[in-house]
């Protein structure tokens, strides 16, 4: 009974965050004090749910790149002023950026490294693209929104982060052409974990998905395929996504 109370609350804390930055408008320069207030909020909670995560904190090279994408400047001009609260934001057509919580645990439990190449399924505002492009050679992303895919594609350049590959198709089906890939990681729910996306990762590497009904709560779940190829889950959190849609017919075209 105490863990089923304990899941309860960390399911409101990831629906809806603590937003201890503040609300007031600023220059880009201002951003910095409220990106330091989203750390300090995501910290609280990454310690709140160390049972579930298997740490009380999150590694230096995770932080130090939460603390450094302008997660302002991949928001839409109406909400620039709420980039730095802790919770998901709409960003159009029926989407949302992921809560800063939920990128920090989804990047730390993929475990990048230096030299990686990894796929997104679900680039939506370029968040999560972003944050790995600091830390991984290669990203892959796709998006099955058109408008967004550009406009993220279009944000992503500006900000300087080249090292992002963007298309437009249905994500249940990889990007076969650059795989394997060293992680992956889905920003959308999935009533299943897609074979085609598990047949993608190398040996060694690491998915991290949502898994569960649409407009319900999901599990986090991470998968593993070892060094002899064996492949094994763990659900980690409750978590709440947008689902994954599509068809599920071919991949899309760059």
């Amino acid at each position: 009974m105490g863990h089923t109370l304990l899941v309860t609350c960390l399911l409101i804390m990831v629906l809806t965050g603590s937003s201890v930055a503040t609300a007031t408008a600023g220059e880009p320069g201002e951003f910095a004090g409220r990106r330091a207030a989203m750390l300090r909020d995501i910290d609280r909670n990454v310690s709140d749910t160390r049972r579930e995560l298997g740490r009380a904190k999150l590694r230096p090279s995770v932080r130090e790149t939460l603390a450094k994408v302008p997660r302002h400047e991949l928001v839409p001009d109406d909400m620039r002023r709420r980039a730095y609260f802790n919770e998901p934001l709409p960003i159009g057509y029926g989407q949302t950026i992921s809560q800063p919580y939920i990128v920090a645990i989804m990047t730390e439990l993929l475990d990048p490294q230096p030299g990686d190449r990894v796929l997104e399924i679900g680039t939506g505002s370029g968040y999560q693209a972003a944050v790995l492009a600091e830390i991984v050679d290669k990203v892959y992303s796709i998006e099955i929104i058109p408008e967004l895919g550009k406009r993220a594609k279009k944000d992503l350049a500006r900000l300087g982060y080249h090292n992002v590959e963007l298309r437009i198709g249905d994500g249940y089906y990889g990007w076969p052409q650059a795989a394997p890939f060293d992680g992956i990681v889905v920003t959308a729910a999935a009533s299943h974990v897609p074979p085609p996306l598990v047949d993608q990762l190398k040996p060694g590497a690491r998915m991290i998905i949502p898994v569960g009904r649409s407009f319900f709560v999901q599990q986090l779940v991470l998968i593993t395929r070892d060094e002899q190829g064996q492949v094994s889950s763990e659900m980690i959190l409750p978590v709440r996504f947008v689902p994954l849609t599509g068809g599920h017919g071919s991949p899309g075209e760059p």
